[in-house]
């Protein structure tokens, strides 16, 4: 095994040409901005129509608004973790899927980043652009151009190039931007709330009052969904790793949750007070289409225009790392042709997506899945981190010879595959979903206790083996 050395070579970090630098080390001299430009970069992706679809999931449940509206407080508290670990990204200077090597061992880790890393990426990627497509193409029928194929497969292409070319620029450009880009979308998805509002039964009531278990189980099974976002963003140290090393870490979390939070809080609130108003007919035809026929005519293009955006923000960020993620693989690719792979790649699923399933669909399944991988994979990296207090040496996160401090057992972290493993394992075992329940979730009457279970068992036992002979060589 040879040792791969970072690079400190110089680069200049501007909006105004295309950042070549991928998961090498950034030098203090190269380090720049402050912890508060975060909250932009991170509220741009998350003022979404996704967190109105989700938001009317809650009422297709069965819960009454007050009942949603804790659920979605409950989750957004989980934004915390995308903040917490968002620190180490300055701290060791490159980028989180290189950190997660003190995690998972040199080897183990290539496996961690092919499979979970990247599941979460092709995960976001199609289901953001699958919501432009859908609503473009809806937008482009009501227009006069109708194919049903190639319409959502055009809109799709045209909004994954416009997000590829975003990552290519890199974090310059997502810094320049970002805040431009979330001034505009709440502005406009304000607009639509202002429009929603007047069809909001403010007398609502579920059809069917639940209690007890079906109770529990409908808002665990929501909590779930919504839980599924926040803890996505293993990410977050990518976007952060500019900072100067002394940026305080606690600047860093709250800039990030709250950034992430916010949004998701107010918006999905958004769409469970839109579905009080929609009739089972309105359900069926998607909830895109829904809210377009709401609008009036000279707001649904701007709200189309509203989605498009929030997909490349959401998406350039999702492709800005996954290219690392490729790098930290081990493939021998630059970050822009990784990019252009990862695009790609996304792409093809959506079109898939576009032509099967429906947003709501496609949204709901997805999501509930993705915290089999997510929610112990987070809960790992926030147990590092309390650990080591930060503590990550850019130098030894890239020594990757037999013997170097992360190299464990033969290149495998025994604490932290068999924390994921296990927890994953309990994830599903918890999980409660319309195509796959788990048996412990059966056993409580489908009460979906994936997420706090998953990460509990994750997390306990990484802290646990950490501290045996097991992680002796790479122990904080």
């Amino acid at each position: 095994m040879t040792q791969t050395q970072p690079q400190l070579d110089e680069f200049v970090d501007t909006a105004s040409r295309p950042e070549t630098r991928g998961i090498e080390l950034i030098s203090d001299a190269e380090r720049h901005g402050r912890a508060r430009d975060l909250f932009f970069i991170w509220a741009a992706p998350n003022v979404s129509i996704l967190n109105l679809t989700i938001g009317a999931t809650l009422i297709l449940l069965g819960l009454e608004v007050w009942q949603a509206i804790i659920v979605i407080v409950a989750a957004s508290l989980l934004w915390v973790f995308p903040g917490v670990i968002a620190g180490s990204g300055p701290a060791s200077g490159t980028s989180g899927s290189v950190v997660t090597r003190a995690m998972y061992g040199i080897l183990g880790n290539k496996l961690f980043v092919a499979f979970v890393g990247w599941f979460i990426g092709a995960v976001f990627l199609s289901l953001t652009w699958l919501a432009s497509s859908f609503m473009g193409a809806d937008l482009l029928r009501r227009m006069g151009l109708s194919d049903p194929v190639w319409v959502p497969i055009g809109v799709t292409v045209i909004v994954a190039t416009i997000t590829i070319l975003v990552a290519i620029f890199g974090h310059g450009l997502i810094l320049r931007t970002y805040s431009y880009m979330a001034a505009a979308l709440f502005v406009i998805f304000l607009l639509v709330t202002a429009f929603i509002l007047p069809t909001v039964d403010w007398q609502y009531t579920a059809p069917e009052q639940l209690s007890g278990a079906p109770l529990w189980s409908a808002m665990a099974i929501g909590f779930t969904i919504l839980a599924s976002t926040p803890l996505s963003f293993i990410n977050s140290p990518d976007i952060a790793r500019y900072l100067p090393r002394s940026t305080k870490k606690s600047h860093i979390a709250l800039a990030t949750g709250l950034g992430g939070a916010l949004p998701f809080i107010v918006f999905t609130i958004v769409g469970v007070l839109l579905a009080t108003g929609l009739s089972g007919a309105a359900f069926d035809a998607g909830i895109d289409v829904a809210l377009l026929d709401l609008l009036p005519a000279w707001l649904g293009p701007l709200l189309v225009i509203g989605v498009v955006i929030n997909t490349i923000a959401l998406n350039a960020m999702t492709t800005y790392t996954s290219s690392m993620a490729l790098q930290a693989i081990g493939f021998r690719l630059r970050r822009i042709p990784a990019a252009i792979i990862v695009g790609v790649v996304g792409t093809a699923l959506t079109i898939y997506l576009v032509l099967s399933s429906s947003l709501l669909e496609a949204a709901n399944l997805m999501l509930q899945f993705l915290v089999i991988v997510s929610g112990p994979a987070m809960a790992i990296f926030v147990v590092d981190v309390a650990l080591r207090r930060y503590a990550y040496d850019g130098l030894e996160l890239f020594d990757d010879h037999v013997g170097g401090r992360f190299w464990y057992s033969r290149g495998w972290s025994i604490p932290g595959l068999v924390a994921l493993f296990a927890g994953g394992l309990a994830t599903a075992l918890c999980l409660a979903t319309n195509v796959w329940a788990g048996p412990i979730a059966q056993a409580f009457g489908y009460i979906d206790l994936s997420v706090p279970v998953g990460m509990l068992v994750s997390a306990a036992l990484y802290a646990g083996l950490l501290r045996t002979s097991l992680g002796k060589k790479g122990r904080p």
